[in-house]
């Protein structure tokens, strides 16, 4: 089949079945990380399916972000049979934490986690799908329309595109999710950011990655993560309800870019390379409806509302979509889909949640955690895996912390 996008030449691909009526096995929109693990997944389990990835861009491609992969995600992508995605990058096994109230911890992690340009880690991956055998067309998605019957759904996807299963990977602005009838994120649950490439510091001992947050506009921080390489991805992010409260015309770059330019004088950011992004947190995840459309990563809201980590819930999250559209009949894939997801991460994402709303509210919270974690190694490792991972909160701490939620939310 040939298909054409605005702009953009036709790609023909003869693994594509040709005809109108023709149909794939699984239709991906969106080549990141959680299409690719899709993709990846999907083929692993039935290594005859006729997989399809969709994406406007040509890679390699950048993709604002803040380039952090942990470990968890590297687990998935070994499962998945991708045991180099971070090859010839060095481990950062350091993260300093500084928070407003002066607190301050910089312990070395238990394992380490990579810095890797998306531009390359996203490339690598699109390159071992296509190497699993699926095809990649360079296509904006523009509709998304489920046909056939109730027993046999058919999804069509650009009118002529039509597949078994569609999983929408296609980021923060989801065309696949506003297909379902879900809508954005509201603004206390949307971050927005703004991400560049500097020299990296040049600091005594080993490398670091550095998150340093502030009073500004709370909860908000800075990052500066080294690559390797002599630079280093830096940027600052906060969330869109607390940047529409700031009082006068002040714009919304210039929030953003000034208040990086003053949190990290001394890296100031390469020309060009400052790009804004949305962060659709975890705090306000749509429900995965039934059927043969699913979602996945950025488009189903899967944003670590404390630190903004999102690879590992993209790569996890696009691993058990793409099984479950391939063990699954089309019109059961998104109700199986909705409960691996919410055994792997439905407490972990419950646990940080309701961390967020506290913090959020009480900054002296995130101070304490700070402090207590430079003196207990084990509490820095636990914030570490909620922050980064699947942690969850010990059992003893739960109804504590809850309470402590109802009485902050009091009048």
């Amino acid at each position: 089949m040939t298909t054409h996008a605005r702009g953009v030449p036709a790609v023909a691909d003869p693994g594509i079945p040709a005809g109108r009526s023709a149909i794939v096995d699984l239709l991906v929109l969106g080549a990141g990380p959680a299409g690719c693990a899709a993709a990846l997944r999907a083929l692993q389990l039935r290594p005859d399916a006729r997989v399809v990835l969709l994406d406007a861009a040509a890679f390699p491609r950048d993709k604002a972000c803040g380039d952090g992969i942990a470990p968890h995600g590297l687990d998935v992508l070994r499962a998945l049979g991708v045991p180099d995605a971070v090859a010839g990058y060095s481990p950062v096994d350091r993260m300093r934490l500084r928070t407003p109230g002066g607190a301050e911890v910089a312990t070395p992690s238990r394992r380490a986690n990579y810095v890797v340009p998306r531009k390359i880690f996203d490339a690598r991956l699109v390159a071992a799908a296509r190497a699993r055998g699926a095809v990649l067309l360079r296509q904006r998605a523009r509709s998304v329309v489920t046909g056939g019957t109730a027993d046999e759904p058919v999804v069509i996807v650009n009118g002529d595109l039509r597949a078994r299963v569609v999983i929408g990977a296609d980021g923060a602005n989801s065309i696949t999710r506003r297909s379902l009838g879900i809508g954005p994120n509201p603004p206390e649950a949307l971050a927005i950011a703004v991400r560049g490439y500097a020299d990296a510091p040049h600091t005594p001992g080993p490398p670091e990655q550095l998150i340093e947050m502030t009073d500004e506009g709370w909860p908000a921080y800075a990052w500066s993560f080294p690559i390797g390489d002599g630079r280093a991805n830096i940027g600052y992010g906060m969330l869109r309800s607390k940047l529409a409260a700031l009082p006068g015309d002040t714009g919304g770059r210039t929030v953003l870019h000034g208040t990086l330019a003053r949190m990290l004088p001394e890296q100031p950011a390469h020309p060009g390379t400052l790009r804004a992004h949305h962060l659709p947190m975890s705090t306000w995840r749509p429900r995965q409806p039934d059927g043969p459309v699913l979602l996945a990563g950025d488009a189903a809201s899967l944003i670590n509302p404390l630190t903004g980590e999102g690879i590992y819930y993209a790569l996890l999250s696009g691993s058990l979509a793409g099984a479950a559209a391939t063990t699954a009949t089309p019109a059961q894939a998104g109700a199986v889909y909705r409960r691996a997801l919410d055994r792997e991460l439905g407490r972990h994402l419950r646990h940080t949640a309701l961390l967020a709303g506290l913090a959020g509210r009480r900054r002296t919270l995130m101070d304490s955690a700070v402090r207590a974690a430079g003196h207990r190694t084990e509490l820095y490792d636990n914030l570490i895996e909620i922050g980064l991972g699947r942690g969850t909160i010990p059992t003893a701490s739960v109804a504590r912390l809850a309470l402590r939620r109802i009485i902050s939310t009091r009048p």
